[in-house]
């Protein structure tokens, strides 16, 4: 089992925002054009990169989502009190 992801992340506030994003894509856009593109957190200037995380260290839902990702999954969009996020897993330890 997991115990630490290096994730990336477009954080949006809507879900039509969020699956406009999967869509994107899945289409072939780039996951760090489309993070410094529209994402609302800070880390979207680094392409969404959040680096290496344990559990406990991000919010039950979000954690839940990368945690349950492979090396090189995107999520399907995630619900937390931030907003709506897509989750790409960079790698896995």
């Amino acid at each position: 089992m997991a115990s630490k992801v290096h994730a990336k992340h477009i954080l949006v506030k809507t879900e039509d925002e969020a699956r406009v994003i999967q869509f994107d894509l899945s289409r072939g856009k780039l996951f760090e054009d489309v993070a410094k593109e529209k994402s609302l957190c800070p880390s979207g200037k680094k392409g969404g990169d959040l680096g290496w995380f344990g559990r406990g260290m991000m919010v039950k839902e979000f954690e839940g989502a990368a945690f349950s990702l492979k090396k090189g999954d995107i999520s399907k969009p995630v619900k937390t009190r931030f907003g709506w996020h897509i989750i790409k897993a960079e790698d896995i330890k």
